[in-house]
């Protein structure tokens, strides 16, 4: 990967429970020290050299692989100790962004995280490979990902939830798995893990498990998979007029036209 800054600005989406606005690479030292006053939380991974983060009024020691987090309204810099050095970032916010915050404990005194070294090469892969079209989902699966590492298990809801999303990423390829099928597996009411789910990720499942088919079907026409049809059943739809409409509806556009711009941006400069 090259030296050079990489960022990428995502559109917002108005009514969204979840709002990414960055996916950014920083090197540029005199940046880092400047700093800025925040709008949103903020995800930092420090990828590269060590240092200090002063946020809240307090300095905080890290290098790399730590995973750093910072609030809204607080003003964050970084103060390098160790050559050559970078982090990457995602900025987020909404009512989801909230719950996350909560549910996983993170506070001013609990916000530095050790031991993300194995993500560094995942987020520059996903930072690279996302374009204008595609950066607001790379952007939420690494921010979600990375989430999924810290320990929520805090609580008897939380454990569920976690069971919860282990089977929907295990079983969402099925057209047939819903709601209904993991609380019968789970041997849960569904009206109860409904309203639990959205408490606990402040997203409704439906939209969840929607998202989490949605972002495979990405994945399957990134690496090279070119019938509609076959990634729709293949991501969990039965219908491939249906999967069409979801699919733009989630990301903007339709698959034959996401599948046009992925061939074009990895076709020759």
């Amino acid at each position: 990967m090259s030296d050079r800054n990489i960022c990428r600005f995502i559109p917002a989406f108005p009514e969204t429970a979840l709002s990414v606005s960055c996916f950014v690479r920083e090197t540029d030292e005199a940046v880092m020290q400047a700093g800025m006053t925040l709008s949103e939380y903020r995800m930092i991974l420090l990828t590269q050299g060590a240092g200090s983060f002063l946020s809240g009024g307090s300095e905080y020691r890290v290098r790399t692989g730590v995973l750093f987090f910072a609030f809204p309204g607080e003003h964050v810099s970084f103060r390098p100790e160790e050559a050559p050095v970078s982090y990457m970032y995602i900025g987020f916010s909404g009512n989801r962004a909230d719950a996350l915050v909560r549910r996983f404990m993170i506070r001013s005194e609990r916000r530095v995280f050790s031991g993300f070294e194995g993500l560094i090469p995942l987020w520059q892969e996903s930072l690279s490979r996302a374009f204008e079209d595609n950066v607001d989902l790379a952007s939420e699966s690494i921010l979600l990902y990375t989430f999924s590492r810290l320990d929520g298990r805090n609580s008897a809801g939380n454990s569920l939830i976690d069971r919860l999303i282990a089977l929907s990423e295990s079983r969402f390829h099925d057209p047939d798995f819903s709601l209904s099928a993991a609380a019968e597996i789970l041997s849960y009411n569904p009206k109860y893990l409904s309203h639990l789910f959205r408490e606990k990720t402040g997203s409704g499942y439906a939209a969840y498990l929607r998202a989490l088919r949605i972002r495979y079907a990405v994945l399957l026409f990134d690496h090279g998979i070119e019938s509609v049809k076959n990634v729709a059943l293949l991501s969990g739809f039965s219908n491939p007029l249906y999967f069409s409409t979801v699919f733009r509806e989630e990301t903007g556009l339709t698959p034959t036209e996401y599948r046009k711009q992925a061939a074009g941006k990895d076709g020759p400069v």
